[in-house]
């Protein structure tokens, strides 16, 4: 599930956050990261679960037609294609997914309101008034409908990211990512009959499929375990480098980020050079200052470079650039 991109995204994080507590443990820092990872997961089955949430409303919507004083013959007959739609008659039938959508107390039960809201946008699309035109009823057809709601519907919604925030603050940026793994949950019902809880890492994913994957966990572990041990290090050989810079005038962000670039680079001699700078420039375009790219890039390739000249990163031959 987590790839590399978001496992680096985890580690500054809680790294960031070690420098501005100095009171944190590697301990601390190491729980911090697998909370933030399994965070992840639980975003993915909380919006997953709401296929049976906005399911349940449409009966419910359905229903009350059909108990009007004066009901209409299209009250009376409605199209309940999207009502009893195959995917969430499967979600709520699987054993697996509702004991940890219920162990994890995930529930859309208190958020009616904005479940009548997507309601409302989802009947308003064209996408959907195809898909109740069609004749065809099948658990393909269920699961292409729900990938485009997935698509269209949450991202860009304040109503669900106060939701989320108000929910845990460890789903905060993680919404795109929850979104992304449940389309991929659904074309994978819609090819086999059935739902799989994703593994949290990626690494996992493709040693299910029988393909040879290193350790996504190995790597994150040594990661942070090597970035904590060694921030001090790295933070100083920034203060050195930083010419005409002040050590106030530099942003911890900047240092966090740089810093894991650095213990990338020496502990994974597999891990091409131009990856890790590429990986952690763009990271900071998205946390940190407009002009940390810039910087980032600059120091990270310059002290790679100086500490190759010492002997501390040794590259394999795939890692040399």
């Amino acid at each position: 599930m987590l790839t590399r991109r978001m496992l680096r995204i985890k580690a500054f994080k809680v790294l960031y956050a070690s420098v501005e507590d100095r009171s944190m443990t590697l301990k601390g820092v190491e729980a911090s990261f697998v909370a933030s990872c399994e965070a992840v997961r639980d975003l993915y089955l909380f919006m997953l679960s709401i296929i049976t949430a906005l399911t349940d409303a449409e009966a419910k919507r359905l229903e009350a037609g059909r108990r009007k004083f004066n009901p209409t013959e299209e009250d009376l007959s409605p199209n309940d294609k999207f009502a009893t739609n195959a995917l969430a008659a499967l979600l709520g039938n699987d054993p697996d997914f509702t004991k940890i959508i219920q162990r994890k107390k995930l529930s859309w039960e208190q958020y009616d309101v904005f479940i009548r809201e997507v309601s409302e946008s989802i009947r308003s699309r064209k996408y959907f008034a195809d898909y109740m035109a069609s004749p065809e009823r099948s658990l393909q057809g269920d699961a292409a409908l729900f990938k485009k709601i997935f698509e269209q519907e949450f991202e860009d919604s304040a109503s669900l990211a106060a939701i989320l925030e108000e929910l845990s603050i460890l789903w905060v940026d993680d919404l795109g990512f929850a979104l992304s793994a449940c389309i991929k949950s659904l074309s994978a019902i819609a090819k086999t009959g059935r739902w799989n809880l994703p593994p949290l890492y990626h690494s996992d994913e493709l040693i299910q499929a029988g393909k040879e994957a290193d350790s996504d966990a190995d790597f994150s572990r040594r990661l942070l375990e090597g970035a904590f041990a060694g921030r001090e290090r790295y933070f100083q050989m920034v203060f050195d480098s930083a010419k005409g810079w002040e050590k106030d005038r530099l942003f911890n962000t900047d240092l966090v980020l740089i810093a894991l670039g650095l213990a990338e680079a020496e502990l994974f001699p597999d891990i091409p050079v131009k990856v890790t700078i590429n990986e952690y420039v763009d990271i900071s375009k998205y946390y940190s200052t407009p002009k940390s790219s810039s910087f980032v890039n600059g120091l990270l390739d310059s002290l790679i470079a100086k500490l190759t000249e010492e002997g501390r990163i040794v590259k394999s031959q795939i890692g040399l650039k």
